[in-house]
């Protein structure tokens, strides 16, 4: 994938044109009269804005092509709900649309298979946040969603997450100059705790402990997972005496725990 190419969708990123706030709110008040014109200066002087979106998403391995055309219909989005009156940016209004679409795309390609009925709520939900932003111009609650949807909060919530797009263990997530932080850096081990390591140690102490015919059981058991009739069959003694052996090779490590 090339990042800093300069032609993405037969479009010269390096010509693309600016438009100051006062020719936009011109513009905007022209295609609102119905010039067609208007409407495409408009989008052809906000392609830069979706180009500095994008960036945002080069590093998930999708094509920046694939990426600029969906961007860019979230900025047509933008552009034909946008409302002068608002007082509002239009970057301040447009960005989340964009960036929205994009997510949309993402998760629609999304490898991993979640239900339809939590895509449905999900993406009902995702329908409202819009609409709410369209009204508002700002981004709703979660509990705004929820009183529109009449669905309970966390329902929205266990549905919005299960659509999130996996992100790489090893994707940076810091970097100051130095050596960068990625998310694994940020996962707590729970298995490798300090706790589990004292307590193999121990484990193992106790085991040195046992006779060699205690600590054979033992290791076939629970470290092989073998049944008491296979220990038995393997060093040739019933299944009652390995039981015996193995509850008074237990009881023996419980005094050196």
């Amino acid at each position: 994938m090339i990042i800093n190419k300069v032609e993405i969708c037969g479009v010269n990123t390096s010509k693309l044109p600016v438009l100051k706030n006062s020719v936009m709110r011109e513009l905007f008040q022209k295609m609102y009269q119905g010039d067609i014109s208007a409407r495409e200066r408009i989008i052809n002087g906000n392609l830069r804005l979706v180009l500095s979106v994008i960036q945002r998403f080069t590093n998930r391995g999708e094509y920046v092509d694939d990426l600029f055309q969906v961007g860019c219909i979230g900025l047509i989005k933008a552009i034909d709900n946008f409302d002068l009156e608002q007082n509002v940016k239009f970057s301040t209004y447009a960005v989340p649309m964009i960036i929205g679409e994009i997510r949309r795309y993402l998760r629609d390609n999304n490898p991993i298979r979640v239900s339809r009925s939590l895509r449905d709520v999900a993406y009902k939900a995702l329908q409202i946040r819009d609409n709410l932003i369209n009204k508002h111009s700002r981004e709703p609650s979660i509990n705004e969603i929820a009183a529109e949807l009449n669905i309970p909060r966390e329902e929205i919530v266990f549905a919005l997450d299960a659509i999130q797009e996996p992100i790489s263990l090893f994707e940076p997530i810091y970097h100051d100059g130095g050596d960068p932080i990625f998310v694994m850096d940020q996962i707590g081990d729970e298995k490798n705790a300090d706790g589990n390591w004292l307590e193999t140690i121990t484990v193992k102490e106790a085991l040195r402990k046992l006779s060699q015919r205690e600590r054979h059981i033992l290791t076939l058991r629970f470290f092989e997972g073998k049944t008491q009739m296979e220990v038995a069959e393997e060093i040739g003694i019933s299944q009652a005496q390995v039981s015996r052996l193995e509850k008074a090779a237990l009881h023996h490590m419980r005094k050196h725990i």
